[in-house]
């Protein structure tokens, strides 16, 4: 995956390594070819169900699902509004995410649009229009926007796991709140981690 400085070049489809990957044709093969293209079809679904598990673990606290969805040296670079992230290996990324979705937070995390190409019979990259909220109650903090997640994905032991993950914000919007929205249902607040000190 390219190296990236914060918020410094166009997110084209080059820059988020998204611009090649195997064909989506059946060749004149036969029954192999067919054999093959059925099996990047299944793996492009794979990849899909690993990401839309990914957002449904963060907003769910689910942090020990989590972990099995990411290889143990994972790198990740986020760059928000007024944050960036760089993280590596699974150990630290889960800490991180674990500290953010906690009793006195509420996350909302939509991916959808995926740009997913198969590289090889054991890597791909997918590309995820994200839109998500975040509320921090301790905090009396709310932020909203849409950002392009890319990543990379490595096929181990036949199962798909999330190598490299990046995003940058297409727009993100900080807004302190009076009082806590009136919840008429919290799942963190009974699931989530203890809030941070």
């Amino acid at each position: 995956m390219p190296e990236e400085t914060r918020a410094s070049e166009r997110l084209t489809r080059s820059r988020l390594g998204i611009d090649r990957g195997m064909p989506l044709e059946v060749g004149d093969g036969g029954i192999e070819d067919l054999r093959r293209g059925v099996q990047m079809l299944m793996d492009m679904e794979a990849v899909r169900q690993l990401k839309h598990a990914y957002f449904r673990c963060i907003d769910t606290a689910s942090f020990e699902e989590l972990a099995t969805l990411f290889h143990d040296d994972v790198s990740v670079h986020f760059i928000g509004g007024n944050y960036e992230w760089k993280l590596q290996g699974k150990a630290e990324y889960v800490a991180a995410i674990r500290s953010s979705f906690h009793r006195r937070s509420v996350g909302h995390h939509n991916g959808h649009h995926p740009e997913i190409r198969i590289q090889s019979p054991t890597e791909a990259t997918g590309c995820w229009y994200l839109a998500d909220n975040m509320w921090i109650l301790d905090q009396k903090l709310f932020t909203t926007g849409t950002a392009l997640y890319w990543d990379r994905y490595l096929k181990v032991d036949g199962r798909w796991l999330i190598k490299d993950t990046r995003y940058e914000r297409i727009y993100e919007i900080n807004r302190g709140l009076d009082e806590a929205p009136p919840l008429a249902s919290h799942y963190l607040a009974t699931h989530g981690s203890a809030p941070p000190e």
